[in-house]
């Protein structure tokens, strides 16, 4: 069983032990979080609570029965009813779907639980995967873009259009 959880404090070890062992993984589609990411942590992961706590973040780890966080899922910059979507799914994980009904979860929290009536998110068009799951969850395309000087396409989902009900 997996479930997605708001960022706590305790989830700290987990997280860098699933940040550190994707790294490379992660890399190969988003840009490297570098080497200060992983040696400021504990302060970072301090900042993160801190910003979740003022209402402008809020961050999510999707997590198993043993502890273990097999992906994130944030939603950041909230103003004006909307927020940024991204999220990122382990590689031992990747391809079971978890990813598609992580987000599903956070587009119905957004909705329901942070009043938000919108969201975005950017994908490079390389990264089938992560165009499935925005195609899944209902973010309709809005735009092209460069990310890291790759062609990436730009989506966003009206939270109002349908209920953002965590089901498919």
């Amino acid at each position: 069983m997996h479930r997605l959880e708001l960022l706590r404090p305790d989830h700290a070890p987990a997280l860098l032990t699933f940040e550190r062992e994707n790294r490379a993984y992660f890399a190969a589609s988003v840009p490297d979080r570098g080497d200060p990411y992983f040696s400021g942590f504990d302060a970072r992961h301090a900042a993160l609570l801190a910003e979740q706590a003022a209402g402008r973040d809020f961050f999510h780890v999707l997590a198993n029965d043993a502890g273990e966080i097999l992906g994130r899922v944030n939603l950041v910059d909230a103003a004006d009813g909307e927020a940024e979507l991204g999220y990122r799914i382990a590689q031992r994980a990747a391809g079971q779907g978890l990813a598609t009904a992580a987000v599903r979860e956070a587009c119905h929290l957004a909705a329901t639980e942070y009043g938000l009536t919108a969201l975005r998110a950017v994908t490079t068009l390389d990264n089938t995967g992560s165009l499935t799951v925005l195609a899944r969850t209902g973010f309709l395309p809005a735009g092209e873009l460069l990310v890291d000087d790759r062609p990436g396409r730009r989506f966003t989902r009206d939270l109002r259009e349908r209920t953002a009900d965590p089901t498919p």
